[in-house]
């Protein structure tokens, strides 16, 4: 592309390639038109401090402790379900399967189509094969072995959401790529041709095959290389097929705009809500497991649907202990009647079943002593056990 460039560095050239390509040309003057962005800069549509407050010392120590190391990872090996192209070649009963495969990657199989959200196949998350965040357990299936998608779906282009492997391997699909505004310069400059991919603004909506794509607000930033110039724009998304509505929240922080996106898309089917990586040196961009069932709640209008929780499991990314989103999400959809969904990486599930995978997983290989109700947690909140009706089986 000519025209609009932003300012470049001499040391461009030197980056590695993970780093992706700045907007240009017309791209970069579509982003520049956008009414959300102001000042050089994408904005949240609330105010949000972007990088850890408080002391960085303080953090440092805190993150690198000896004993915090320990317990924010986990004492085993984790229970990983090997999917299969037989558990995924019988079509969904109802219409909607989702498969969580760790951290924000979900298979999600919505009226006979299928569609790929944030997928990293990637061994860490970085633009370094030799260092940055590992994996805590491996992919549940090859990419290869997963089949044909429609879509892929991007929330932003942070690497633990946008993985440069996991893009070229993809770039040789068929698929659509439905990413938001900007972020294409990075698929474009990986290989992926211009005509298969639909960068898209908030609250504008692409057709996939049959499927309506909505980018939505969300609270986050943006960024790969060494300046993080907020040239491009992160989201949640809406997912509705004929007879479906799904929604993946991507990286964010909570935001009273959860109400206005399930007024408009929702009620949802599912949702798949960020309830992972938070702290309290960043609680603007990041939700805590509270936080996520309560956006849940403001997406559905109450107590409805399922709730996937995702962006935990995999990769070290915050302060606190391996298992704690897990819990925390727990307690906080019992105590709110929140029906959640505790699928192991790579089991395939469906949200509108009576029978939800329903047993904590993860207990096994926590690190620590389990809580003390951990045998009486076989079900949710919302749950048959408290509805009073007969339980349902565990899926492991």
């Amino acid at each position: 592309m000519t025209g609009i460039r932003p300012p470049r560095s001499g040391l461009r050239s030197l980056q590695p390639d993970a780093f992706g390509a700045e907007p240009t040309g017309e791209r970069l003057a579509r982003i520049r038109r956008s009414p959300h962005f102001a000042d050089g800069q994408f904005k949240n549509p609330l105010g949000a401090g972007i990088r850890p407050s408080g002391s960085m010392l303080e953090f440092a120590s805190r993150y690198f402790r000896k004993e915090q190391r320990v317990r924010r990872a986990p004492a085993g090996t984790v229970p990983v379900h090997p999917t299969t192209l037989a558990d995924l070649a019988k079509a969904p009963a109802s219409g909607l399967r989702l498969t969580w495969m760790g951290h924000s990657s979900v298979l999600a199989e919505i009226d006979g189509r299928r569609v790929l959200f944030d997928p990293v196949w990637g061994e860490r998350c970085s633009p370094f094969a030799f260092a940055g965040p590992k994996r805590l357990h491996p992919v549940p299936v090859p990419l290869a072995a997963l089949g044909p998608v429609d879509a892929v779906v991007i929330s932003h282009d942070h690497y633990d959401h946008l993985d440069m492997p996991t893009i070229k391997a993809l770039a040789g699909t068929d698929t659509v790529f439905a990413v938001p505004l900007g972020v294409g310069a990075h698929l474009e400059h990986w290989g992926v041709p211009a005509d298969r991919m639909r960068e898209l603004d908030w609250q504008e909506t692409t057709k996939i095959a049959g499927l309506s794509l909505t980018a939505t607000p969300a609270r986050h930033f943006c960024g790969r290389g060494l300046r993080n110039q907020q040239h491009t724009l992160w989201a949640s998304w809406a997912v509705a097929g004929a007879e479906h509505r799904i929604y993946h929240s991507g990286d964010t922080g909570y935001f009273p705009g959860f109400k206005d996106i399930g007024a408009e898309h929702g009620p949802f089917d599912a949702t798949m809500i960020q309830i992972g990586a938070y702290s309290e040196y960043w609680p603007d961009i990041h939700m805590t497991p509270e936080e996520g069932v309560r956006t849940h709640l403001d997406l559905q209008g109450g107590a409805h649907g399922a709730l996937l929780p995702i962006h935990w499991g995999t990769f070290n990314l915050a302060p606190h202990p391996w298992a704690e989103p897990g819990e925390g999400t727990l307690a906080a959809a019992r105590k709110a009647g929140v029906t959640v969904a505790l699928p192991p990486p790579g089991a395939p599930f469906e949200p509108g079943s009576a029978e939800l995978p329903q047993t904590p997983w993860w207990r096994g290989v926590a690190p620590g002593p389990a809580p003390a109700e951990a045998a009486t947690d076989r079900v949710t909140a919302g749950g048959p056990e408290d509805r009073g009706e007969q339980q349902a089986a565990p899926v492991a």
